[in-house]
């Protein structure tokens, strides 16, 4: 039986590094490199032509940046997931990426093993931070949770999500979660579905970030 292929699209406006990119992936037999392209605008409308796995996404491009391709892809309700490459360090963007949706972040000075293993790791579902990005991610938390009570914001979930959402926040897994609450963990992964619908959120870390924002603190 042959290997599920991982379709890849690379996106950035350096013609030289993003062929450099695709040729060296394209060395990995489980990758294939469905399109490229230069610019945000070209990114969003090839994600909806090629429907790739993958898309490796440089956030600083000319017409649309990163960022703002991430929104609209999000809008569009993209099943691809999005790896950020970026050669800037800039923790408010490593942030916002997270927050905007994408899977993972990867400076372009990490090592390419490293760079291969987020695009397989990320296609199994798991979301891939180094060590920069946690660090950012980690000091996001703790500015919100400084920030003025005047700045917090009811959000709009019933006690349990609530509970379950904090919990979230503490770090607690699915099973951990299930077990202090007294609920099966399939429970718990359907108030986490009907969490992420209410916040517009698709993942735990976007949770995480969100409650903390706006609560400050575990709910």
């Amino acid at each position: 039986m042959s290997q599920r292929q991982i379709r890849i699209i690379v996106a950035d406006d350096h013609t030289i590094f993003r062929d450099s990119l695709c040729r060296m992936l394209e060395l990995e037999s489980d990758f294939e490199i469905v399109a490229q392209a230069g610019n945000g605008h070209e990114v969003v409308e090839l994600v909806g032509d090629q429907n790739p796995d993958i898309v490796l996404l440089d956030l600083r491009m000319p017409g649309l940046d990163g960022l703002e391709a991430l929104r609209q892809l999000r809008s569009q309700k993209s099943n691809a997931k999005v790896i950020v490459l970026t050669a800037v360090d800039d923790e408010d963007m490593y942030v916002k990426a997270i927050r905007y949706g994408a899977a993972g972040v990867v400076v372009k000075q990490t090592a390419t093993n490293l760079l291969i293993k987020s695009i397989r790791k990320v296609h199994e579902g798991e979301i891939w931070l180094d060590s920069k990005t946690t660090a950012a991610v980690i000091r996001a938390f703790t500015a919100a949770r400084e920030a003025p009570a005047m700045d917090r914001h009811p959000l709009p979930l019933s006690n349990r999500e609530r509970e379950v959402s904090g919990l979230v926040v503490q770090g607690f897994l699915n099973k951990e979660i299930a077990e202090k609450l007294f609920i099966s963990e399939q429970t718990v992964k359907n108030h986490l579905h009907n969490i992420f619908e209410k916040l517009g959120v698709s993942n735990r870390l976007e949770l995480a970030l969100y409650i903390v924002q706006h609560q400050g603190a575990p709910v």
